[in-house]
């Protein structure tokens, strides 16, 4: 028998890490392992604990393979696992496109075509499978715009008033750093090919430093763990910037040379003395200013920011404060200095050529729909439509990429939408998920071991090309095969909707505005695999953000004082504002605690939740609300007890988790729940039941983290007490 053949793909997961993956394929096409490629310089020849079981996903028992009705007369509802044949019957490909194609015509000639709305985000983060025929064809239709803002958005806009561009310190490069800061970070959960980056940095005496209000793996791993307060960042990062001027710790010459609004941020940041910031943050006022001194003293020093950061009220700003703390120090004139949230800039490809906005031109409004934010889907299906000057009322939805009956805020409004036997829905999925059980159409998915793609990352600065592995199982089809079968239907007549996947990865490369992807080839990407992508400057400096050259900023600095935000009537520079439910806020008195509605270690996002082996892994946090010593005492708690979480949204039933022998996994005032599917918590209710749909200061972006709870004994609540599985 011959050797299992070796293909190349990249996993298109959600993460920083945009691995290079090794994919062994047997002779009869089945694939029987994926690994790790040891030739890549980031993966370094190791998959995540989630995706070295990636074949547990492409061969599940359940995974959806053909297309699905729902059955006349069936009600949209939670369905419990392996009863969906109760439910949906089996259709052909060609029923399930004539009838969406029917649907999506008529709501357009009644409504509107505003009337349809997409919905969809990173589960796939593929170039072609993110965005591309399917742009094009809710471009071409009319259809309402989806404004992405679930993940990324506030830290997104922070990085561009500071910087301009969405780069940042190479992941490599952190081997030489001697201080590493975590902010909001972790490396060792969501982030692991950073890790041994940063183990070669402590091998060499740097120290690693985490800023977290969870006490995670990499908290626990850590040379120093600061449990800050959830969404009072801003306030540390200015906290920081006060010490660092009042000594003397800064950079002048770097200042001068390379950024703009000092003397304001200097008056701003005098505002910040440490035992201010102490009292906002819970954190010591010694530990402040020995934070500072070790940020600016052991150096080179590297922070690594997540996106957990933005996700509160005040997110886009803390973001933004602490994106500023290198520019303070001078550290980016330093290898291994800097920061990173994001390195996406450096891909910046031909997004015209690929999405095609000017087919909007072509519908039926004759312009590109109205822009619907994603962190505001209950409000989309249940109140947008209901003045005149929202337009039309959402009669279809699409839903590819995503899950939002579990990762959209505000769930109870989610699912009311969700239920409206009025709204057709359509949902493309490799699994029977949260949302699936909403569905009048189901269509299988295919994984990214099934399709062809290319991909750059926002951890680090690698564009890689990703084969097609295996024949899509069962009758699943990727989202550019799927959008081109439906543009056929609904009679788009233009070109562009036969373009292959070839083609458009020309498109997309041909053009593109990123001086790092001059001469760059699907040719040469197909052969390589995968090509670093060089950050370029206009003065041909090796370091990012070490002259003024890198800025694309207005004034072509880094802006401490943002001219852009001052002429929106915002305040242009830094400042701590609590958000509105915090213990600063109006709604502390009544819902004292600061809820982490955090995502599991073992799941990416909803991804992974439904399968034994991930959950397995999850078990020990699942359905668990974990909680301080004080605060259970003070509401006669256990460990093991039954609890009623709540707040004026909802409110869901766990188990008490307090720390046995070990720190606790959050301060006082803090209390922490993992997002998993509805369908396998208590009350088919997830962790969204308590979150809000008010939106970051910048970016519109969703404030997961700015929600407060109370908890009760079950027992007090009238609940039954249950045994903890």
């Amino acid at each position: 028998m011959d050797s299992p053949r070796t293909v190349h793909a990249v996993c298109s997961l959600d993460c920083p890490d945009t691995c290079s993956v090794l994919v062994s394929v047997d002779d009869a096409g089945r694939a029987t392992r994926v690994r790790g490629n040891p030739d890549h310089p980031v993966t370094r020849g190791f998959l995540c604990a989630k995706v070295t079981k990636y074949l547990d996903l492409v061969y599940a028992p359940d995974r959806l393979l053909q297309p699905m009705r729902r059955r006349a007369g069936v009600p949209k509802g939670p369905i419990a696992p392996g009863q969906q044949s109760a439910v949906f019957e089996p259709i052909s490909w060609d029923e399930a496109l004539d009838t969406i194609a029917a649907k999506f015509k008529a709501i357009a000639a009644e409504f509107g075509p505003e009337s349809n709305l997409p919905y969809s985000y990173a589960g796939n983060m593929g170039v072609l499978g993110f965005g591309s025929m399917d742009r094009r064809f809710f471009f071409r239709l009319g259809a309402s715009q989806l404004d992405r803002t679930i993940c990324a958005a506030a830290g997104g806009e922070a990085l561009m008033l500071v910087y301009g561009v969405r780069l940042g310190t190479d992941i490599e490069d952190f081997r030489h750093a001697r201080t590493i800061l975590a902010w909001g970070a972790n490396i060792h959960g969501n982030n692991v090919h950073l890790w041994p980056f940063v183990e070669e940095a402590r091998r060499n005496g740097a120290r690693l430093i985490v800023i977290d209000p969870y006490r995670t793996r990499t908290a626990r791993a850590a040379d120093w763990h600061l449990p800050i307060r959830p969404g009072t960042d801003a306030a540390l990062a200015l906290g920081l910037m006060h010490v660092l001027i009042r000594e003397g710790l800064t950079d002048a010459a770097y200042i001068a040379e390379c950024t703009h609004g000092f003397d304001a941020l200097r008056e701003r940041a005098a505002a910040y003395p440490p035992e201010k910031v102490a009292a906002i943050t819970g954190l010591a006022a010694d530990d402040i200013v020995r934070l500072a001194r070790e940020y600016a003293m052991n150096t080179p020093s590297a922070i690594r920011m997540n996106y957990g950061v933005q996700r509160s009220e005040n997110g886009g700003t803390a973001a933004r404060a602490i994106a500023m703390l290198p520019c303070l120090t001078g550290a980016w004139k330093q290898r291994g200095g800097g920061l990173q949230l994001s390195t996406s800039g450096v891909f910046s490809l031909n997004k015209a050529a690929l999405e095609r906005p000017d087919l909007a031109a072509a519908s039926s409004i004759g312009r590109p729909g109205r822009v619907v934010n994603m962190s505001r889907l209950g409000h989309a299906l249940t109140e947008l439509g209901q003045h005149a000057a929202d337009g039309p009322p959402v009669k279809a939805l699409y839903v590819y990429n995503s899950n939002p009956a579990v990762i959209a805020p505000n769930q109870t409004a989610v699912l009311h939408g969700l239920r409206r036997e009025d709204l057709f829905t359509v949902v493309h999925e490799q699994s029977w998920t949260d949302t699936t059980d909403y569905a009048d159409i189901v269509l299988p998915a295919t994984t990214f071991l099934e399709h062809e793609d290319f991909q750059g990352a926002y951890g680090h600065y690698y564009l890689q090309h990703s084969t097609q592995a295996i024949a899509p199982r069962g009758e699943a089809r990727s989202n550019v095969a799927v959008f081109r079968g439906l543009a056929a239907r609904m009679g788009f007549i233009e070109p562009c909707f036969q373009d292959s996947e070839a083609t458009m990865i020309d498109q997309a490369l041909g053009g593109a505005p990123s001086p790092g992807l001059a001469g760059m080839t699907r040719q040469r990407l197909t052969a390589e695999h995968s090509i670093r992508v060089q950050p370029v400057s206009a003065d041909g400096s090796a370091l990012p953000f070490s002259t003024p050259a890198w800025f694309r900023t207005p004034s072509g600095r880094a802006e401490f004082f943002s001219e852009t935000l001052a002429a929106r009537g915002l305040d242009p520079l830094p400042d701590y504002v609590p958000p509105v439910e915090s213990r600063h806020g109006a709604a502390a008195a009544e819902y004292p605690l600061e809820l982490l509605a955090r995502k599991a270690d073992n799941h990416m996002n909803s991804t992974f939740a439904g399968l034994p082996g991930h959950r397995a892994l999850e078990k020990e946090h699942a359905g668990v609300l974990e909680m301080h010593p004080e605060d259970a005492a003070a509401r006669g708690i256990q460990n093991g007890d039954v609890v009623e979480v709540w707040n004026a949204r909802g409110s869901l039933t766990l188990i008490a988790r307090l720390p046995q022998g070990e720190p606790a996994a959050v301060p006082p005032g803090v209390a922490a729940c993992r997002l998993v599917w509805n369908k396998l918590a208590r009350g088919w209710r997830g962790i969204n039941t308590l979150t809000s749909e008010r939106l970051t200061d910048l970016g519109g972006g969703p404030t997961f983290y700015s929600t407060m709870v109370e908890v009760r004994r079950a027992a007090a609540a009238g609940i039954q007490q249950e045994e903890q599985e």
